[in-house]
Order: structure tokens, then sequence, then C-alpha cells
């Protein structure tokens, strides 16, 4: 401990063990609880409290709760628990209504529980949960009692401390455990309805995942009890954790496979006449159960259908994914569902009949359902369903009704189908079906682009974006799109009133202007007025938008272009990058400056080559530019005024400002100083009226010029700067000395009136 924080403790442990002294707030009790967890976490308890007894006075002083808060109550349990301390106080404790109070009382008891039950040394048996010590006794005793308790509260508590027993304590004691209290579980799957059904399923995941546990068959016939008796709401989160499991059964897999499933197989046999595709569910006893939850509410049906679609979009992602997966069968289920909810679907049965009243216009089923379509565009199938897909999608993007939140799942959807089409043995272009969909996609979106609603138009720019990122050079593309007023309406949205789609104009004009495919300036044009390029229309949008955002889109497709050779940028490189470090030099957005000084970095390494991987074990040094081209490079710097720009965002208030500068600094310092010889250091020249201007930067005086720059005073300034210290400076948080522990305790002793007049880090 700090010998600052040893001479200021003992004074605070008096101040706040006295009880006419005012308690300190409760922010500062968390922090200094927090700051004595961390130092027992570092070194032994013993160790900490032998050096420092009053910690003991101010923990039991803490531990009164009527005089603090639940959060800070909760901070002092978990520091008790690394004392193992105030055993006797958890059944009060564990019944507090806070929820802070309650999950710091469970965590206490479980480090209790775990340091009385572990094992002895080798040579004697270890511990069973039923004749271990007097405090573990009572601890099991209480998660008894709660186990058959009838309020929920004191019941999901219990659960709640099983499952973080069962999840951190993996000592021999754990099975006997289990075996003592696992019979009152199962009293529970006997209920109707299963009480606490999330904290039971938690426990029994918990309790799966054991590496102490998982051997024995009871868990795991425990899990299928579980599957049968919890209701097709329940069931789905547990049925997703089993089929996480690394070594769960095969029997226990398909049976939950078969749960997550079986929604989907009901809502497709409601829409399809005759035996459905292979793979889901034909008829099973949770068919009746499933079916009798869609029929029961408009709420439990549209619930249902979201947590099974959303369950098995996370299951397709996973490496326990079943196989095989039935990619057919849920494509058409996804396309049902998704025809019920806007109304298209032709119903086969009384359940379907009650789909059509229940979905149509359902945008939570909507969303869910096209996330899950999105997802399943990874693997392939059948062109025919493939259609289905590329149909159903552009009646979501078409229709009148759907919602901006819909619209824009659809247009990712949509994106995805188009990235999985097949291709072309030899040829990167988009097969005969995706074109067949591009067509027919792009008037849907130009149509979007006109929206009324500003999210719409935003989803359509991010949309067209993409699809000029992956098929701008493909042939097809181009084609479909030149054809279309998309690219007009698109760099007519640069003025568009709402930021947002400003921003999105911005990104979508640069993109489609790298690959050629950018309209001509809106308007008509007239005899010998030249008209505005994009690259001076973008200019005129860092330089003038009153937003954030579009200025932001903008140095980030300045810094795409620079760094991908564009047409207007390859003319003139150098007049290109003074421009624009010129307006970003200006702005108020720390964003944009800091942009500004990656464009700044791609130009450098463009010039230089790029930095090299700084490594502490290289043999060699790193590898300097050639003499000649150095000088070239660092008079292009100073034409295009980078160091003015660089040096005043090295003292920018935006700390991440002023990172970016430290470190593209270092970088020309790095390849400056390795060529430079001993005789050009000792001829270098007097910059001392540049540092002054530096320093008077450094203060806050941003007015005095830095003036004209040769290479070989930048050269010698940046030989002269401290830039690593600078750069380790900055790397601290900028509160870290209020942050401190000293600074802490200052504070608090400060508020009584302990410290002198001029003590306290008042910041």
């Amino acid at each position: 401990m700090d010998p600052e924080c040893s001479r200021l403790l003992p004074a605070l442990c008096a101040v706040l063990a006295d009880p006419r002294q005012p308690v300190a707030d409760d922010t500062c009790l968390e922090k200094l609880l927090d700051w004595f967890k961390t130092i027992t976490e570092a070194g032994s308890s013993l160790l900490v409290l032998q050096e420092n007894p009053c910690l003991v006075e101010l923990l039991f002083h803490v531990l009164k709760p009527q005089d603090l808060s639940p959060r800070v109550l909760s901070f002092s349990l978990r520091l008790a628990g690394m004392f193992a301390a105030q055993e006797d106080c958890f059944q009060y404790l564990q019944g507090d209504s806070s929820l802070f109070v309650a999950s710091a009382a469970g965590q206490l008891l479980v480090h209790i529980l775990d340091l009385a039950m572990r094992a002895p040394p080798r040579g004697h048996p270890g511990p069973q949960a039923c004749d271990g010590p007097a405090c573990a006794q009572k601890i099991v005793c209480h998660l008894e009692d709660s186990l058959r308790a009838a309020a929920a509260p004191q019941l999901t508590q219990a659960l709640n401390v099983l499952t973080t027993t069962f999840g951190h304590c993996h000592g021999l004691w754990t099975p006997g455990l289990w075996g003592r209290l696992s019979p009152l579980v199962g009293h529970l799957l006997e209920k109707d309805p299963v009480p606490a059904s999330h904290a039971l399923v938690d426990l029994l995941l918990s309790v799966a995942r054991s590496p102490v546990l998982s051997s024995e068959s009871g868990p795991w016939e425990t899990l299928a009890l579980t599957l049968s008796r919890l209701s097709p709401m329940q069931a789905g989160p547990l049925a997703l954790g089993i089929l996480k499991l690394q070594d769960c059964p095969q029997a226990l897999r398909t049976q939950a496979s078969g749960v997550l499933l079986q929604p989907l197989a009901c809502v497709l046999k409601a829409a399809v006449q005759g035996p459905g595709r292979p793979g889901l569910p034909d008829g099973a006893a949770g068919d009746s159960v499933t079916v009798d939850t869609l029929f029961s509410s408009k709420s439990a049906c549209v619930g249902l259908l979201c947590c099974a679609l959303a369950h098995l979009e996370l299951l397709q992602l996973l490496p326990q994914c079943p196989s095989p997966w039935p990619q057919e069968a849920l494509l058409e289920a996804v396309v049902t569902v998704l025809r019920f909810c806007n109304g298209s679907a032709v119903p086969a049965s009384d359940l379907g009949g009650h789909l059509c009243a229940t979905l149509v216009g359902c945008v939570r089923v909507q969303r869910a359902a096209l996330d899950f379509l999105g997802t399943l565009s990874q693997r392939a199938g059948p062109q025919e369903l493939v259609t289905q897909v590329s149909a159903v999608l552009l009646e979501y993007l078409s229709g009148p009704d759907s919602s901006p939140t819909v619209l824009k799942k659809a247009f990712q959807a949509s994106l995805g189908w188009l990235l999985s089409s097949p291709k072309t043995p030899g040829c990167c272009d988009l097969d005969p079906h995706a074109q067949q969909f591009l067509r027919e996609l792009l008037p849907v979106l130009q149509k979007r682009l006109c929206s009324p609603c500003w999210e719409v138009r935003d989803s359509g720019l991010e949309f067209l974006t993409q699809m000029a990122r992956h098929w701008g050079g493909q042939a097809a593309f181009r084609q479909v799109l030149l054809a279309s007023e998309v690219p007009r309406l698109t760099r007519q949205l640069l003025q568009d009133p709402e930021s947002y789609v400003r921003a999105s104009a911005v990104t979508a004009t640069g993109q489609l202007s790298s690959w050629g495919l950018h309209a001509a300036p809106a308007g008509p044009e007239q005899p010998g007025v030249q008209q505005k390029s994009l690259l001076s229309e973008l200019l005129h949008v860092l330089a003038t938008d009153s937003e954030g955002f579009p200025r932001r889109a903008v140095m980030q497709v300045f810094t795409e272009w620079l760094r991908g050779g564009h047409a207007d940028v390859a003319e003139d490189p150098e007049q290109f990058v003074a421009g624009v470090l010129q307006a970003a030099s200006r702005d108020l957005d720390w964003e944009v400056r800091a942009q500004g000084l990656e464009l700044a970095l791609v130009f450098l390494e463009q010039l230089l080559g790029p930095p090299g991987v700084r490594c502490p074990y290289a043999v060699a040094l790193p590898k300097a530019a050639p003499p000649g081209t150095l000088a070239q490079a660092l008079q292009a710097l100073c034409r295009v005024q980078l160091f003015e720009f660089a040096f005043r965002a090295l003292f920018d208030c935006d700390r991440p400002v002023a990172q970016k500068s430290c470190d593209l600094l270092l970088f020309l310092k790095a390849k400056a100083t390795s060529c430079g010889t001993p005789q050009e250091e000792r001829d270098s020249p007097d910059v001392s009226s540049v540092e002054a201007t530096l320093q008077k930067w450094q203060a806050g005086e941003h007015g005095h010029p830095l003036g004209d720059l040769e290479p070989a005073a930048v050269v010698a300034v940046l030989r002269s700067m401290d830039l690593e210290g600078l750069q380790d400076t900055l790397a601290e948080s900028s509160d870290h000395v209020e942050r401190s522990p000293q600074s802490l305790l200052q504070d608090m002793l400060a508020t009584v009136g302990v410290l002198g007049e001029n003590e306290a880090d008042c910041y």
C-alpha cells in the first residue's frame, strides 16, 4: 500500500466509526470498498489485515445496512467475502428486497460455502455436504428451506445461489451437495406451472456444465424431464442451452432440437396441404401444446414465434448446430411466416386462419423472421426456394405498409442473399437469378430513396453503399445501376434536410464515385458555366455542413479516395491533401480532426512507406527511407502544411486527437532520425522560435502562427521533442490522478474537515 495512503487510512477509519461524523456519500464508499477488494486480491487477505487492522473496523462499520444504500451494502458484502466474515447475517441479507444486496449476499454465501467445504490436506477425506462445518451446514439448510418456500423471491434467490455455486465451485464436495438438493429441485417440476422457471433453467444448465457433475446421468435425465414439463416459451432458452453443451447425449439433443423447431413446424402445417418438407417435427406430443400456445392469445403466439426464430438464428451460427440442418424446411417455414404477416398466405387449417388474423402487420414477428432469413442465406438452398425468398423480400421492400425497421431488415436480408448467390466458375459476376433479382430490386430502391421517411432513405443509401462496395466493378451491376435514376437521386440526397441521410449520401456517393458510377450534378446544364465536381461538392459539405455526421463521412470518403488512388485525387494529390487538412484543422468536431490525421498518415505512408512493426526482440534497426526520398517527402509535407496541422493536433484538448498526432509524428521521427548523420545533428538550424510557438500552443494560445517550416527545421524539432514521454502520458486515463486511492482518501477526509485547508484534492 502507498505510504501516504497508509498515513491517511487510520484517520478515515476513525471518522467512519464515529457516529457523530457524517458518513461520506455512497459513491466514495463504493470506490473505497472496491479499492480494498483490489488490494486484498493482490495479496494475502491475512497479510493485509495484519498490516492494516483498521480495515476490519471499517468493514464492520459499513456492514450496518441501515446506514447505507443497497449499492454500497452490496460492495461491503463482496469485500466481506474476501475475509469470510459475517456468516451469521446471511439469512437476513438473503431476504433483502434489493437486487444489489441479494446478489452480493448470494456471492458471499457461495464464497463462505466454498471456503468451508474445500478439501483438507492430502491424506484426509474431503468433507461432504452432510457433514461439513457448522457454517456450511447452516447455509445448506437455509437453501433447503428456500427451495421448499412458497414465496417466489426466496425460491429464485436460492436457485441463483446454487447456479453460482455449481458454476464456480468444482470441488469434490459439489456432487454430494447436488445429490442432497436435486430431489427438492425435481419437486419443483411437479408443480403446474413450474415456478421460477428462468432461474431453474439457469441452474440446470450450470449443473450440466460442471466438470464434476456432467459425467453422471442424473443431470441429463433432469434436463429431459424439464424440457417436457416447461411450456414452449419457457423451454426455448433451455433447449438452446442444451444444444450448446459439448457432451450432451444425442437423444437429449434431438429432444431439444424438436422444441426449437416445433413452432415453425406448426406454422408450416397451417399453410401447406399434404406432407411438408422433411426435417421438422411431424405430429408429436409437443405439437398439441405448441398449437394451444399459438391459439391462446396474440401475445403468446407472437412471443413464441419471435423466441423460436431468435433461438434458431443463434443456433445456426454455433459449431454445435444440429446436423443435418433442415435448411429447406426452415426456408419454407420462414417464408410462410412472412406471408402470414403481410396477408398473402393461404391458410390450410383453423390454425392457419387464426395465424392470418393474428400475425398480419405484426412488426415484431416480421423483424425476427427477416433476421433469421438473412442468416439462412449463409447456407445453400434449392433454386425454387431461393426464388420464393427473392419474391417475399421484394414484397416487403415494395409494400406500402412496411415499417422503417422492417424495410431496413429486408434490405439487409436481400444483401445477404445476393452475396450468397452461386458464382459461375471463372467469373466473379452475379449469376442469372441474382441479376434478375437485382433488376427487380433497383426500381424499388429508387422509390425508397424518395420516401418521406428519413429512416427509409437512410436504409436505402446504406444498402446501395454495400452493393457498390461488392459489385461496383461487375458489368451486370453497373449496367443495371446506370440505367436507373439511383445515382442521380443519391447525389441529390447530399442536400437532404436530415443529417443522418446526408452522411449516408456522402458515403454512398463516394463509393459510387470510386467505381465511376456517380451521376452528374443535379440541375440543367448551362452553357459557359462549369459544373461543380463531386470533389468540390464534398469539400463544400466539409466546410459548411452544420452537423458533424456528414463532415465525418466526407473525411472517411476522402481517406478512402487517397488510399485507393481515386482519379480526382491522383490529378494533384498535394493540392487535395492541403485543401482537406486546411478544412479539417478548423473543424470543431474532434472526430473530423482525428480523421484528418488518418488521411495525413495515408499520405505520409505513400511518400515514405508504411510504418514497420515494432518488435522489442528485433535485431535489425527499423528500415530507413533513403536520404533523397526523405528530403523530397519532407518538402511535400511542408507544402501541404501537414506539420502545422499535426503539431496543433498534438496539443488538442481531445485526447484521441492528440494520441493520433503523437503516433504520426513518432512514425515520422523514426523515419527521419534513422537516416541522419552526427554531422547533420550538429548542423541543425535554430528552431527556438518554433519551439516557443509550440509551447504557447501547449498553453492554449493558438493564435500564434508557426510560420513557414523547412524540412531541416522539422527534423530538428522532432529530434528535440520528447514524443515518447508524451505518448506515455496520453496513454494514461485523463482522470488517473483524481481516481487514485490517495485522492479518494483526501476527499473523504476533507468532507469532515480532518485535512488542512489546502490538503484536499478538489478536482
